[in-house]
């Protein structure tokens, strides 16, 4: 028998008059509703909302309880596949964030906490998270919540009203719900256990009759038909272990899911998992029959099948479609998101989790049935690093890749990558398998093993930075992959390397001229992939004169490496003229690596629509980042790469000058600076002879003031965008990349 306060339900039917209110006893206590509605234009539009209310300490004079308020809600507009969220949290939530991040919670990175602390401790919350204007308002004694306008109240007549509105996207809806059916008790007879103890209630209404309107575009639309779902959960806090000053709390992940069957049966079933070690928590299906009656059962199937859908904000992976099955109930079925993008990302509460309209079709009680429903998915498979961050961009690069240049072309992909759908004719006499064995495959042999995929995530971030919405330019993931490898595999012919990304060089496997074809054939594949909607040619024709002012500042940095500072470094050195030296490195750097990744920047930027101010902000900054990439990029060619991808001081051994050597000439005594500079150009393939140079440039201090220059840079550069672009996720990722690039692991 599980114990419960006093305030919770007896066994017996439930007195909405009396639970819908708040509980005292809650540490935690929501309000939920899901609806489907049909407009009087035939629009099929869903929308769920959660009302939240939690403990988060105490009035010092009365000992009450002091709470915090929060509401998500999200209106998916199913025609137009759009999905539009909006979070709001409690005033307090600054504060309350800054004590989660002192004590570890959240995420596991080091540079994400720092990047939110920054915000938290300006007394705001980063973007898509808005501050509630004031407190929210919860009546003790009856269901009435205001949170900012957002509002859910019960009426004297036992109906609920339900009013939401979102100015940025100027969506909203006004519902009346009245309930269909009586209270179910979820969960063992309405309690759900959970592993660490914070017992919870759940009581839901499966099916409410639906009127009022919806709010598209800042249109609205009446209800014409439709029904919705109510949920209220309240629960207590975790007990406290022995000697603990916290209690003990266990990070859940669940999957959830309330159906509405078209011949008037609803089904619920949520699987709670202990996020750490995967093990079950607890599981649980009801079944509501046509009058109400409703039965439960114990270990359901809800698992996710086919291809996952990876989110390119968060970059997190979601089932998109699900098995839900129970042999006892006589269930199965086949449930299937309305479309894939239904992600809700809130940074202050969760990084993100998935919660959309399904549609639901299998067999119930040996009867074929279907409907629509809502799930949520929470807790699984977050990205606890900037390193695991990266890899899942990382993945999504390489199917942008692949889907470009797959190595089983159609006929129309092929001529999209060799001519134009306006001049077909340039396809005859083409021979597809020979476009793949000597155009596709050399380009994909690079690209295929996976790399830095920062540049990619640049444009994209940038885009949402500024406002814009990156879903519109998915496409341009790969774009980014294929001008830098283009320039990766005719470098590699050029610098005469035998490696590349773990792996033999494009020209070691195919040869050198259809090396060099294909690594300048990558420049010109990517420019096919500049289109999104409603661009202007005004627009098309900024991008593409970035596109190709990265490619000229490409290729003049690599003649530049290429011959190399040779011609100056005997006078250079003989002088101590060290910053001569530096200017001559560091301008390889830059137009290499530094102007590329700005211009894909201002890219993303223009495309985000953009301000001049932002535009410029943000383009520097990701210079400086690529700047400081590679000088961080020097330090680590001596000190030694993660995964041994290069073995250390290999530019040592090449006669290399890079930023520790600039440096040291500025630090050293002539004597020993022309020392340094006569084993440098002698290209020393001594092992002992590498480690003593490498030694030097570490005890003159010349590695340590290159690390510190490279974090000048990327600071310098981040004041100047810091008070142009709205905190947000995207922000914070920007500003933990920064650091990312600057302390990468040895």
């Amino acid at each position: 028998m599980i114990d419960r306060p006093r305030d919770w339900p007896q066994p017996g039917p439930i007195d909405l008059g009396v639970h819908d209110a708040p509980h005292a006893s809650s540490h935690t206590e929501w309000w939920y509703v899901n609806a489907h509605a049909l407009t009087r234009s035939g629009r099929s539009v869903s929308l769920f909302a959660s009302f939240f209310r939690i403990v988060t300490g105490q009035d010092e004079a009365t000992k009450a309880p002091v709470h915090a308020h929060s509401v998500t809600w999200a209106l998916t507009d199913v025609d137009g596949k759009r999905y539009q969220p909006d979070s709001r949290v409690d005033p307090d939530a600054p504060r309350l964030g800054l004590k989660k991040v002192e004590r570890g919670e959240g995420t596991k990175d080091v540079r994400l906490r720092r990047a939110i602390r920054e915000v938290l401790v300006k007394g705001r919350v980063p973007y898509p998270d808005q501050l509630l204007k004031n407190a929210g308002f919860c009546d003790p004694r009856r269901l009435d919540l205001d949170f900012d306008g957002q509002r859910f109240t019960k009426r004297g007549d036992g109906s609920y009203a339900l009013a939401l509105w979102n100015p940025h996207t100027k969506g909203g809806a006004s519902l009346h719900l009245l309930p269909c059916k009586d209270p179910i008790r979820h969960g063992i007879d309405g309690i759900v256990p959970s592993p660490d103890g914070a017992d919870m209630f759940y009581y839901f209404i499966p099916r409410c009759d639906l009127r009022g309107s919806v709010t598209i575009d800042g249109t609205d639309e009446e209800i014409v038909g439709g029904s919705a779902w109510y949920d209220h959960e309240f629960g207590r806090h975790p007990p406290h272990e022995p000697g603990a000053t916290e209690p003990v709390k266990r990070d859940i992940a669940w999957s959830w899911i309330a159906v509405q069957l078209e011949d008037g049966r609803e089904i619920s079933a949520y699987v709670l998992v202990d996020a750490k070690t995967n093990a079950p928590a607890g599981e649980r299906v009801m079944v509501i029959d046509r009058e109400g009656g409703a039965r439960g059962y114990e270990g359901p199937i809800f698992v996710g099948t086919g291809t996952p859908w990876r989110s390119t904000r968060t970059f997190h992976e979601y089932p998109v479609a699900w098995r839900l099955a129970s042999a006892e109930a006589g269930l199965e079925l086949h449930v299937e998101a309305a479309f894939s993008d239904q992600e809700f990302i809130t940074v202050i509460s969760k990084p993100a989790f998935w919660e959309g309209r399904v549609d639901v079709t299998g067999t119930l009680a040996g009867e074929a049935v279907r409907g629509v429903g809502y799930v949520e998915r929470s807790g699984f498979g977050g990205i606890d690093s900037l390193d695991q961050f990266f890899s899942s961009v990382g993945k999504s690069v390489r199917a942008s890749v692949q889907a470009l240049i797959p190595f089983e072309p159609t006929w129309e992909q092929a001529r999209d990558l060799i001519a134009s759908s306006e001049h077909p004719e340039y396809m005859e006499g083409v021979d597809l398998p020979q476009f793949v064995r000597t155009m596709a495959r050399p380009v994909r042999e690079i690209t295929d093993r996976g790399g830095k995929s920062w540049r990619s995530y640049a444009a994209l971030a940038c885009c949402d930075v500024v406002g814009g919405d990156s879903r519109e330019f998915v496409q341009w993931l790969a774009m980014p992959e294929l001008l830098h490898v283009g320039s990766l595999i005719v470098d590699d012919v050029e610098d005469r390397s035998t490696v590349r990304r773990g792996g033999p060089t494009t020209h070691l496997i195919y040869g050198e001229p259809l090396a060099i074809n294909a690594g300048s054939a990558c420049y010109f594949m990517g420019q096919k992939l500049l289109v999104g909607p409603k661009m202007s040619d005004t627009m098309k024709l900024r991008l593409y004169d970035l596109y190709f002012q990265a490619l000229r500042a490409g290729h003049a940095g690599q003649a530049f490496d290429l011959e190399g500072p040779a011609d100056m470094m005997d006078a250079a050195v003989a002088q101590g003229d060290w910053q001569a030296i530096e200017r001559r490195v560091l301008c390889v750097h830059r137009l290499k690596t530094a102007v590329p990744a700005g211009t894909l920047a201002r890219m993303g930027a223009v495309a985000g629509r953009a301000t001049e101010a932002q535009i410029e902000g943000l383009g520097r900054f990701f210079e400086a980042v690529g700047l400081a990439f590679q000088v961080i990029d020097d330090v680590l060619n001596l000190r030694g790469f993660e995964g041994n991808l290069k073995d250390r001081g290999e530019d040592i051994q090449h006669g290399k000058v890079t930023s520790p050597v600039a440096k040291a000439v500025g630090l050293l005594d002539r004597q020993a600076r022309v020392a340094l500079w006569q084993v440098v150009k002698s290209r020393p393939q001594d092992p002992e002879i590498v480690t003593q140079t490498i030694d030097l440039l570490e005890s003159c201090g010349a590695i340590r003031a290159c690390e510190e220059q490279a974090r000048q840079m990327v600071e310098d550069a981040w004041r100047e965008i810091d008070p142009l672009v709205e905190d947000s996720l995207q922000k914070l990722m920007l500003r933990a990349f920064g650091w990312y690039v600057l302390e990468r692991h040895y």
